[in-house]
């Protein structure tokens, strides 16, 4: 992104405090008596020597800037993740001589908060200097990351000049991925349960082979290959694991529902669709692993903001899907489940998983219980409703008077009327879910996990 040069010359304090007490100095003096005849050309002169001084140094500063300033390296990332602290590096080199004085600001997207700048430094001749910061994104989406300013001292500190030097750089701004990263590490160490995903490994569960073994005492004898076994001269079973090569379908709701927000500046939270977000690329990313399909699809939002991701296999699915799907917000249009559902109908020929991710309302249930039963002629559907976590922090309040015993008791008939509500519009479908939207990631993978093993699919 090319811009102009912007070069911007004002006069230091200490300057101005020179012209002040020059000025001060002459009023006194003719409030005293001085006579005016002789106080007029004697300011004048002064004035002159102060301003042919000030040219000088500027001309003569511009110079020197100009032959042997200081130049500016800057290093961005490729991709900043939402409500991560990502630490950025400008290099200020300085070929000249000459010492200089200066302030060091990098514009920053409003998206961003910065801890770090502005900085001063004195950078002597010859000499390299880094200077680290750190900025925290916000918001998904397309931020701008502007160019750089520097605040710099004329030779005899006269005039500051503020000159902004390199190029502004459009940068996305991705899905907290760190969880993908946590979760592959857990996942490689037996840990899952840190997180709150149970680990359903189990042998000769399945029915795609996965390998030979030797037998263990407690493996189905079923499972025992008897010319393996001769061949080896000991027991050997076949090991099955879950079915591959089947499909994850997201329904992703970017309509008024999903607005809901609950965060807190500066609390490292996120919004209720950017959890709901983080969910789909973390089970995106189990999914992938375990050799499944995955696709999304969006609803509710603007019509030019519609996304329809295909479902393909393979690890680089992730990338292409985070790119289509990282810079979504919702909207405030009215969502159509049915709508929504018959166009995944006409899309989706392929019995799949379909993950309906939405914000479930009691009022909702006319039009989402045929779009349900639409979409489960053909596929296994899971309704993911996120559930805002005010109404469980007002249950869990201590009662110490009767205006909490009011709210405590209020919060725990809304929390069972939601219950009753989303057990109706499910049909009471044991895989469907309603949970606080931090817990959605993990509620989510486990369900598949349940999927897979009980081969629903």
């Amino acid at each position: 992104m090319k811009t102009t040069a912007r070069r911007i010359v004002l006069p230091t304090q200490a300057s101005i405090r020179v012209l002040a007490g020059l000025s001060l100095a002459i009023a006194v003096a003719l409030s005293l008596g001085a006579p005016l005849a002789v106080m007029a050309p004697l300011g004048s002169a002064l004035l002159g020597a102060l301003l042919l001084a000030a040219a000088v140094d500027l001309w003569r500063s511009l110079r020197l800037w100009t032959r042997g300033g200081v130049q500016v390296e800057r290093r961005l990332p490729a991709a900043f993740a939402i409500g991560a602290s990502t630490e950025l590096k400008l290099d200020l080199v300085n070929p000249g001589l000459l010492a200089w004085r200066l302030q060091v600001f990098d514009e920053v997207d409003p998206v961003f908060d910065i801890d770090g700048m502005p900085r001063a430094l004195r950078l002597q001749g010859q000499t390299r200097s880094r200077v680290v910061f750190r900025v925290t994104a916000r918001q998904r989406g397309v931020a701008t990351m502007g160019r750089t300013q520097l605040l710099w001292r004329s030779r005899a500190g006269i005039f500051e000049v503020r000159d902004t030097v390199g190029e502004a750089r459009a940068l996305r701004i991705y899905p907290n991925f760190a969880a993908l990263a946590r979760y592959a590490w857990l996942s490689g160490d037996r840990r899952l349960a840190q997180i709150g995903i149970k680990n359903f490994i189990q042998r000769g569960q399945g029915t795609d082979f996965r390998q030979l073994a030797e037998y263990q005492r407690g493996a189905p004898l079923r499972d025992l290959d008897v010319k393996a076994s001769l061949r080896y001269r000991k027991p050997i079973v076949r090991e099955y694991q879950d079915e591959r090569d089947q499909c994850v379908m997201f329904l992703l709701d970017c309509g008024r529902r999903m607005r809901a927000d609950e965060q807190t500046r500066h609390t490292g939270e996120t919004s209720h669709f950017d959890d709901a977000l983080d969910a789909l690329m973390l089970l995106a990313y189990v999914a992938l692993t375990e050799g499944d399909e995955v696709g999304a699809m969006t609803f509710g939002g603007e019509e030019s903001d519609r996304r329809d991701f295909a479902p393909r296999k393979g690890m680089g699915t992730l990338n292409a899907l985070m790119n289509k799907m990282h810079d979504l917000q919702p909207g405030g249009h009215h969502s159509d489940y049915l709508a929504a559902a018959e166009t995944l109908s006409h899309r989706l020929r392929r019995r799949s998983l379909v993950i309906v991710l939405t914000n479930f309302r009691d009022e909702d249930s006319p039009e989402l219980q045929p779009a349900l039963r639409l979409l489960r002629r053909r596929h296994l559907v899971l309704l993911a409703s996120l559930r805002e976590t005010a109404l469980g922090r007002m249950a869990a309040l201590p009662i110490a008077g009767t205006e909490d015993a009011v709210a405590v008791a209020s919060a725990h008939l809304l929390s069972q009327a939601r219950q009753d509500a989303f057990a109706r519009v499910v049909d009471h479908d044991k895989l469907s879910i309603d949970v606080e939207p931090r817990a959605l990631a993990a509620t989510l993978v486990n369900r598949y996990h349940q999927v897979k093993r009980a081969g629903l699919l």
